[in-house]
């Protein structure tokens, strides 16, 4: 299985974020404006949280609360889950399952360098799928491995 770096060496390293301190109708607007579900919250370079569509619905919406008034720091989730780009995708996987999170800041020698989503586990996973089975037919229909070139 593939590892969380060359996911991202794929998809790009980009890292949108936002402050605490950032009315939530901006974040909101920066997530549409990056077609993003997620943005990371983050005081200088340090994470300190990460606010999401999820957020922004359970916490903002159904709280009847101003987007233009409530800082993103009210409605984030604190704790961030890190990965480093070495994990296994499927690893990565169960942790987002077991943790019921979407998106994941991906950290290495404790400096963030990307982002991963769901998304992107899924449209993974799902490619190793689809070489696989087009392994599994070539071997059947008995044209794999292809014959050595003379």
């Amino acid at each position: 299985m593939r590892r969380i770096g060359d996911i991202l060496d794929e998809k790009g390293h980009a890292i949108h974020a936002t402050t605490p301190d950032t009315p939530v109708l901006e974040a909101v607007d920066l997530m549409c404006w990056h077609r993003v579900g997620a943005l990371l919250v983050r005081e200088g370079e340090r994470p300190v949280g990460i606010v999401s569509e999820r957020d922004v619905l359970t916490r903002l919406v159904l709280a009847r609360r101003d987007a233009a008034t409530t800082p993103v720091s009210d409605i984030m989730t604190s704790e961030v889950v890190c990965v480093g780009p070495d994990a296994r995708v499927g690893e990565v996987m169960g942790l987002m399952t077991e943790r019921r999170v979407r998106h994941v800041p991906v950290v290495e020698a404790g400096h963030l360098i990307g982002m991963i989503s769901t998304g992107d586990l899924v449209r993974c996973a799902s490619h190793e799928h689809e070489l696989d089975l087009l392994m599994l037919t070539e071997y059947v229909r008995g044209t794999y491995p292809p014959p050595p070139a003379h």
